[in-house]
């Protein structure tokens, strides 16, 4: 905190964000018994607090984490994705931290060398991805083991493997080409890697499928079934050329071998086969609340995790980045923008905006229905609250192992209880090598020239 700033606000460098002190913490409190219980006595003090404004929370945040930073130097490396809540982005980037989108965050332990020490906030399927790419002498925390990802929880391994398996079987395992999203676990992009395949983001995933097509086999997207219908009409796979299988436990009990025969004619005749996962956030936006906001001069952008519908209405379509840019930078030329993604991610730009003189509003936010607004965000990402934050820096600054935290490669995470089922050397090594493979792909065919 700057002394030469007013009184009434607190500077955010890096994002060059301003936090004013009436900014509230976003996420509810929740139950003592909902943590860890070596992190229970920090949630009492938090709710002990008498509010949720950054001027309360802030102080009593960095009598903990400060001395964390002071204690691991330069070893230590903080991050945060978009879709954090903004005052989680925001303390993140005032400590020091690094806020990035799935691919950005990927890469951070394996281009940060010296950074010894990595913890995230954000989804596991992100940490794990991140200590998959981490050198041997990194190790990665998540603030909270229980922050998943809905579209992860429904293609879980045992969930895709049929499919793979299946697949491989009627067509030749040389013929079936797996692309993984980033919202999968490292089991997931251990399959794919071992099969040829390739991880892909929202910022990518157009390239992914370009290079997947020249290979001339058919494409497994692991998932999701709107960003996989979106995609194949940006590159000329045709409706009639999509198969699909059904996600969650219903893809695990799904046989393509029971299936009538138009079916398998479908599968016989696709260049894509769909793993029908999908997010829960994005999938709640439709085209009526589209054409709302265009019809009133908004510029609507849209996550390709949404709808093909809804992107098909919308004015333009992109990753976290792109939409960042394209509002921040006020591309459209509108000064107003809807935006259709995860709504923390809404919050942070329309406080980045305001200065600017750009309007931000949520796409699903439109006053059709008696719906109410997207709420704080995604659920489960907003688990990752402030007492989470300090208790992790703080035990780890106590020499506190913190095993349920430790992310390793395979790792699963009970998002219930909280229970981390964790492979042995031999399969920790073999989701590295395996997944590597398909990171590695991803990156050279998101770099190549």
């Amino acid at each position: 905190m700057h002394d030469n700033n007013p009184t009434n606000e607190i500077s955010i460098p890096l994002e060059r964000i301003h936090m004013k002190p009436t900014m509230a913490i976003c996420q509810q409190d929740y139950p003592l018994d909902w943590y860890q219980d070596e992190f229970a006595p920090y949630a009492e003090e938090y709710q002990a607090l008498p509010d949720r404004q950054l001027t309360t929370v802030l102080p009593w945040m960095k009598q903990y984490i400060q001395p964390a930073i002071d204690h691991f130097g330069s070893s230590l490396l903080l991050l945060a994705h978009y879709y954090m809540g903004g005052e989680i982005v925001n303390l993140i980037d005032y400590f020091g931290g690094e806020i990035g989108d799935s691919y950005q965050l990927a890469l951070k332990a394996a281009h940060n060398p010296e950074k010894k020490i990595i913890v995230e906030s954000a989804v596991h399927f992100m940490a794990e991805t991140i200590s998959i790419l981490a050198n041997e002498d990194q190790r990665v925390y998540i603030t909270n083991p229980k922050s998943g990802c809905t579209m992860e929880k429904h293609a879980k391994d045992y969930m895709v493997e049929p499919a793979i398996s299946d697949l491989n079987e009627r067509y030749g395992k040389e013929n079936i080409l797996p692309i993984c999203y980033m919202n999968t676990s490292g089991r997931i992009k251990a399959l794919t890697g071992s099969q040829g395949g390739a991880v892909c983001t929202s910022s990518n995933v157009k390239k992914i499928f370009e290079w997947a097509l020249q290979e001339n086999k058919k494409i497994l997207f692991i998932p999701d079934q709107h960003m996989g219908e979106n995609v194949a009409s940006w590159v000329g796979i045709p409706p009639e050329k999509i198969a699909y299988w059904p996600g969650g436990n219903e893809g695990a009990e799904y046989s393509l071998f029971k299936q009538d025969e138009k079916t398998l004619r479908q599968f016989d005749d696709a260049q894509l086969i769909l793993f029908c996962s999908q997010c829960s956030v994005h999938t709640h936006m439709q085209p009526d609340m589209v054409h709302y906001w265009k019809d009133r001069g908004y510029n609507v952008v849209v996550h390709p995790e949404s709808r093909k519908i809804t992107v098909d209405a919308a004015d333009c379509c992109g990753s976290t980045a792109f939409i960042q840019k394209h509002v921040t930078e006020d591309r459209a030329n509108t000064k107003k923008y809807a935006v259709g993604t995860e709504n923390h991610m809404v919050q942070n730009l329309k406080a980045q905006c305001e200065p600017l003189g750009i309007e931000v509003v949520h796409v699903a936010d439109a006053p059709l229905t008696d719906f109410k607004g997207m709420g704080c965000g995604c659920a489960t990402m907003s688990r990752n609250d402030p007492p989470h934050l300090v208790a992790t820096l703080d035990l780890l600054r106590q020499g506190n192992a913190l095993d349920a935290n430790l992310v390793r490669p395979g790792d699963v995470v009970h998002e219930t209880t909280g229970a981390r089922e964790r492979l042995d050397v031999a399969g920790q090594q073999w989701i590295v090598d395996n997944a590597k493979q398909a990171l590695q792909r991803m990156i050279d065919i998101t770099e190549r020239a």
